[in-house]
């Protein structure tokens, strides 16, 4: 665990928790299972770098345990192994987890537990996945590793599409939000500045906020800023391992700013399908969350004001997505697998819906008389095939 988490973080989990380790829940096995069945030994290394104590005070699993049941589970249901490796630095941290991981050992999961940064151990996990998928999940509560050291995992030590490589990463909007304040003013910590540098792999970060200081709305143009970086990171994360990127923003409440981003990176366009569906389904569990605490709070929820209706977000997808997926009809001039095409196909919605909605698209299109395809008699969505129509063609 990174410095920065205070006497009570492990007590309970916040808001931001909620999101990130219901997706990561949900996320985890798929992956284990899509990429571990096809593995030579039927085995996924999974990497949890800032792994904490594993488990909060009050019982519930944290990212560490999360990963433990995962792993228990594929073990039992597909025999399979999702071997885990843990890294914390923080001494006090480590031995609660090394209790959690070995509760797991002593049930037949293969989990390693390592006392140190996880810098010290990228290397061994990476020389034990040469043959197979690897997930990494990184959460520190500061500043990640240094963007150059992922692009040595990513574009030279893992080039290819398979074993497959993914990464969920952290990256803090709150750190971005000061440090550009070093950046604007004249007694900034450059030391700090030129550890950020490293994460985001040079200086050009520093120039968001230099260019916000000569704006007459400086707050305004700081937030701005925090913005613009967190997306020219993911670009050049992008640019520079030729792995496809997205990112989440992840909140405590919804009228409040980004505390983090989280960075989802892979080769796979299968797996851009499930980590957007996966994430549509986090963002529910995360709203019912907020409705719970604010019901135990207040005798008037917030929450039921402000949450967006499922319903009429999806009454809007559907014809957008019949939309978007008409267009890339008529673009290759070809029949479409679903699960090929998750950015065209879902646009501003990905992440917003889960893939039924675009399974009743399909059936938009098919009612219009513009596709053949219907979707009947295919069990998953995403495996849907889809033939150009008259007037789709």
């Amino acid at each position: 665990m990174s410095s920065g988490t205070g006497g009570d973080y492990w007590a309970d989990k916040a808001l931001p928790s909620v999101f990130k380790h219901d997706l990561l829940k949900r996320y985890l096995p798929q992956f284990g299972g899509m990429t571990g069945t096809r593995s030579h030994d039927r085995r996924v290394v999974y990497l949890d770098g800032y792994a904490g104590e594993g488990r909060y005070e009050n019982g519930k699993p944290a990212s560490g345990e999360i990963a433990l049941r995962v792993a228990s589970y594929l073990r039992s249901q597909a025999g399979l192994t999702l071997e885990c490796f843990f890294s914390e630095a923080q001494l006090k941290s480590f031995d609660r987890l090394s209790e959690v991981v070995q509760q797991y050992r002593a049930r037949g999961v293969l989990a390693h537990a390592h006392h140190g940064e996880v810098d010290g151990v990228l290397d061994r996990v990476v020389e034990r996945a040469v043959r197979e998928p690897l997930f990494l999940f990184l959460d520190p509560c500061g500043l990640v590793l240094p963007q150059d050291r992922l692009v040595e995992v990513l574009a030279w030590k893992r080039p290819s599409k398979w074993p497959p490589t993914e990464l969920l990463m952290n990256f803090s909007m709150m750190a971005v939000w000061r440090l550009g304040g070093h950046v604007r003013s004249s007694k900034g910590n450059e030391k700090s500045l030129r550890r950020f540098d490293n994460v985001c792999g040079g200086t050009w970060w520093r120039e968001y906020f230099a260019d916000a200081m000569a704006s007459r709305d400086r707050d305004g143009a700081a937030e701005d800023a925090i913005e613009a970086v967190a997306a020219e990171y993911s670009r050049r994360l992008a640019e520079r391992t030729g792995v496809l990127v997205q990112s989440v923003p992840v909140s405590h409440s919804p009228r409040k700013r980004a505390v983090y981003r989280l960075v989802f990176a892979t080769r796979s366009p299968y797996g851009l399908w499930v980590f957007g569906d996966s994430v549509a389904r986090a963002r529910t569990t995360w709203w019912e969350t907020l409705e719970e605490r604010e019901d135990d709070d207040a005798l008037f929820s917030m929450a039921s004001v402000t949450r967006p209706d499922p319903k009429e977000i999806e009454t809007k997808a559907v014809p957008e997505i019949a939309e978007n997926l008409a267009g890339l009809l008529a673009r290759v001039q070809r029949p479409v697998k679903l699960v090929d095409y998750p950015l065209d196909i879902f646009g501003s919605f990905y992440g917003q819906i889960t893939e039924p909605v675009v399974r009743r698209a399909v059936q938009l299109l098919h009612e219009q008389g513009r596709t053949p395809s219907n979707g009947v008699g295919v069990r998953k969505t995403r495996e849907i095939t889809v033939y150009p129509g008259p007037l789709a063609a």
